[in-house]
């Protein structure tokens, strides 16, 4: 592992100029993309010719110095002062022109990023930007191309023609899945098979995209992205053959067959387990192919009739027999998306699933009563864990991967549209109301990680500070304080930054609930948060000469400390290797995850709708569609009592007070209060 130690935040008078020169845009990248409206034809005129022009230009640069004054950094503080209400609308203050030029600079990033991969380890699985040099994820294999397909739905989308092409002709002539190598099945689905899926989509729904001619309807190579994603499901399908249903952890490329976690005793992830299921239901609808359908369904029967209390899960699960190991209960590392997958199952079927959205909601309760609590002085809403099962103690640490819930809350309580638009069509209720103060408190919890660092970089764990016994939020809500920019204020108090703790690995979770937040609420204060950190992100984790941006061993202290690792999120289990690191970070992440949030959250709201598009794990986009005619459920939930536990004694049900769980049953409760209720 290699660090390097940047001075003032740079490494030298050539980082300090690049990024000087990045925000001064006094520098063009090695090359430019046409843009949409990009006309080769149009005939040079001299502008002194162009009176009228240049009239209209002076006046229009006085009217944008009047507007937005010299100066667009935003101010925090400034701009929650002037927020009225929770909801407000942005439009008056929020004008598109700061923003299209803040998202040009997202794009920028991106390019300096993607170039320095090119240029140094094109066709590698990893990226060191510090060393400048490339590996392979396995020392067998011939590389898998874990950054250029996780990144080619960010290249249609930053409409990047040129390297689009570049990254196209790679899987064309290059990517071959058929290699006697174990992968984790859970990694290789959300961002290979995702990632292939996603630029399927993008590519014939929305052609204006970063068009090539190579995808047309028609052309030969119409269908490359689909055939790619699979030829990898059906070599990944053999991780779905053990006794259960329930995935195994690994899966050998070559042989599909199978294999059991080398570590955790024999389990299997809950989170990688369950959020295989948008992937390949999507690649179901566009197959027919039946048999991807009802594996995944099948893994989602075998956990819910586990019938855990509230809803909520161990990190681990047996996929020989389908049973938790351990009773540690957070929504971290290992447990987080299966959540996630609850609420995205639902919309991804246009809603016609309703037994996800009664899981999500039977779990998003268990996690307001046993997991929400408050720090001790400021009262930020912290999402604990229970690490000794939902009976023991209360531990108040939250992951950085945590700060995806708050976008997901958001999400899922008006389905992707706005909250005008949930209370015109009659969506709205108290319920929604109270997850979304939950999801706001959330947020502002994971901003507060990066207000608490020096860099404004958020570490990778955050512990706080809370009252004995623990308030819960069934003891009362409590008022949160402001998140000042005093560094001696009172809030960073509750805040217990651990030095093992500290390091920051460019993760897209608090980014990504910006994203959700912003298009939901129209508040611009979460694309004002969503700037400044992006500031932070360029500034201290440049990579310098060219070679893009790395992650932070300490990003607690200026200058900080560079580590030379842009590995993937997932790093393949080899016969060396004991375990693989969770969602440990990389360039592919930056690329396909953390850039596209911000350049999707400085974007016009048109571009990519939320109540059209359901976003998987990795941040790669699918459509909405209806249930096919073979393609449904096949099952339905267990009654259960008011604890979530399935009721052993159906003949005597006086004993216990059963809840309702039947679909048909749930859906006429739904339609009657905008929720389901316990």
């Amino acid at each position: 592992m290699s660090f390097k130690r940047l001075q003032n935040g740079h490494t030298g008078a050539s980082i300090g100029g690049k990024i000087d020169q990045f925000f001064d845009q006094r520098q063009l990248p090695m090359y430019k993309d046409k843009p949409y409206n990009y006309s080769a034809s149009r005939r040079i005129v001299p502008v002194y010719r162009r009176w009228r022009l240049v009239g209209g230009v002076l006046l229009t640069l006085l009217g944008l110095i009047y507007w937005l004054g010299f100066s667009s950094t935003p101010v925090e503080t400034k701009e929650q002062g002037k927020s009225k209400g929770l909801w407000r609308w942005a439009g008056k203050s929020d004008t598109s022109v700061i923003w299209n030029s803040r998202r040009e600079k997202v794009k920028e990033a991106f390019m300096l990023s993607w170039d320095g991969y090119e240029q140094y380890a094109w066709g590698y699985d990893i990226y060191h930007p510090l060393s400048k040099t490339g590996a392979q994820m396995n020392d067998k294999g011939k590389g898998m191309g874990w950054i250029i397909v996780d990144a080619l739905d960010t290249l249609m989308i930053m409409n990047l023609t040129s390297r689009l092409l570049h990254a196209r002709e790679w899987i064309s002539t290059s990517l071959n899945y058929d290699q006697d190598i174990n992968v984790n099945t859970f990694e290789t689905t959300i961002r290979m098979m995702g990632g292939l899926l996603s630029a399927h989509y993008l590519s014939n729904e929305f052609p204006q995209m970063a068009p090539l001619k190579d995808d047309d309807k028609g052309a030969p190579g119409e269908d490359l992205y689909l055939e790619k994603a699979a030829d990898l499901a059906d070599r990944i399908m053999g991780a779905f053959d053990s006794e259960s249903g329930v995935p195994y952890s690994s899966v050998n490329l070559k042989t599909s067959k199978g294999i059991t976690s080398h570590t955790d005793a024999g389990a299997s992830s809950t989170a990688e387990a369950t959020s295989l299921q948008l992937e390949f239901k999507y690649l179901a609808y566009l197959t027919g192919e039946k048999n991807y359908w009802d594996k995944v369904e099948t893994v989602m029967e075998v956990i819910d009739n586990n019938g855990m209390e509230d809803g909520l899960l161990p990190i681990f699960i047996y996929a020989t027999t389908g049973t938790f190991r351990g009773d540690n209960v957070r929504l971290g590392s290992r447990g987080d998306s299966y959540y996630e997958y609850l609420i995205k199952q639902y919309l991804q079927t246009g809603g016609e699933e309703l037994i996800y959205q009664d899981m999500w909601n039977q779990s998003l309760a268990g996690v307001r009563k046993h997991l929400i609590t408050y720090s001790a002085q400021a009262h930020f809403t912290i999402l604990a864990e229970r690490p000794q099962g939902l009976g023991g103690a209360i531990s108040p640490k939250m992951d950085h991967l945590v700060c995806f819930m708050p976008g997901t809350i958001a999400l899922g309580a008006t389905g992707g549209l706005t909250i005008e638009e949930a209370k015109k069509a009659g969506k709205w209720s108290e319920h929604a109301e109270s997850d979304m103060r939950l999801a706001t408190e959330l947020t502002k919890t994971c901003w507060g990680m990066y207000k608490a660092m020096v860099t404004g970089l958020a570490p990778e764990i955050a512990h706080f500070r809370i009252s004995e016994p623990a308030h819960m939020e069934s003891d009362g809500i409590l008022k949160s304080a402001e998140l000042t920019d005093d560094p001696k204020a009172e809030w960073r108090d509750d805040y217990v930054i651990k030095h093992n703790d500290n390091h920051n690995l460019q993760r897209p979770e608090t980014v990504e609930s910006l994203f959700y937040m912003w298009r939901i609420t129209g508040d611009p204060i979460y694309r004002e948060w969503g700037w400044e950190m992006f500031q932070n992100f360029v500034k201290y984790t440049a990579a310098g000469d060219g070679a893009g941006y790395t992650s932070l061993a300490h990003a607690n202290e200026i200058p900080p400390i560079l580590e030379d690792n842009m590995e993937s999120f997932w790093l393949v289990s080899r016969q060396n290797t004991k375990q693989f690191r969770e969602r440990a970070t990389n360039g592919s992440c930056v690329q396909a995850e953390t850039l596209k949030y911000f350049y999707l959250l400085f974007s016009p709201n048109e571009l990519l709708p939320l109540e059209s598009i359901v976003i998987n794990t990795e941040a790669h986009i699918f459509p909405r569609f209806k249930l096919a005619k073979d393609l449904k459920t096949g099952w339905e939930r267990k009654p259960r009592d008011k604890q979530g536990h399935i009721n052993q004694r159906p003949d005597h049900t006086h004993a216990v007070e059963v809840q309702t769980v039947k679909v048909e049953e749930t859906a006429k409760t739904a339609s009657t209060d905008g929720h389901r209720g316990r």
